[in-house]
């Protein structure tokens, strides 16, 4: 991969565990909720997830906490984000394999979260990266396709110049790959049985010393 100049990272469930994220849409916002309403949690958490599957995680909205804030009058998110600051946790290698390949690469973010999101998510690792792109915040798109060559627009590369990394088969694999991103599945489980498939970030570096 002597071509490659730039690595890119999807950031929940890649560089972040899930922790943050279940502390504010299932126990931070049913929490608010049930303040603001009057009932108990169960019944608000309740609610609150039927809300939710109203939208499906097909739509922008899905993302965009400030959208159910305002939906479900519950005033401003970032007392409530702040307050579960302390549930963001980086898997294992992160660091290591960040400190590492930054020396090398240039290190951007390729997330589907928000920035409000990215803010608390990345706070601790963000000097690594050289970029930070949220398709919803920046570009109101999902990750798609287009989303990707716009990336590399901004960067000034090929898509052939860029590994990006993620798990989720769609958005961090399919589309990046359609435009000639060089892309690794990152699943954990170790579930999947492809060439292109990662159960850590350690082996990303195996990948691109090879």
């Amino acid at each position: 991969m002597d071509d490659i100049t730039v690595v890119s990272f999807d950031v929940e469930g890649t560089l972040v565990t899930p922790d943050f994220s279940y502390a504010i849409w299932f126990e931070a916002i049913p929490r608010r909720y049930s303040e603001r309403k009057g009932i108990d949690f169960e019944q608000a958490r309740k609610s609150v997830e039927e809300e939710y599957g109203k939208v499906g995680d097909q739509r922008l909205e899905w993302y965009e906490i400030r959208y159910w804030f305002d939906k479900l009058d519950l005033g401003i998110p970032e007392p409530v984000m702040e307050g579960c600051q302390d549930r963001v946790c980086y898997y294992p290698e992160v660091r290591d394999v960040l400190s590492s390949l930054s020396g090398r690469y240039r290190l951007t973010v390729a997330s589907g979260s928000t920035r409000e999101f990215l803010h608390h998510l990345l706070r601790d690792i963000e000097p690594y990266f050289t970029k930070v792109f949220s398709s919803v915040s920046d570009y109101k798109w999902l990750k798609t396709s287009d989303f990707y060559l716009k990336m590399c627009q901004a960067l000034e590369v090929r898509p052939e110049q860029v590994v990006h990394v993620g798990d989720n088969w769609q958005f961090d694999f399919v589309a990046p790959s359609e435009i000639g991103i060089r892309a690794f599945y990152l699943d954990r489980k170790g579930q999947t049985n492809h060439q292109n498939s990662l159960v850590s970030l350690t082996q990303l570096e195996v990948h691109l010393s090879g």
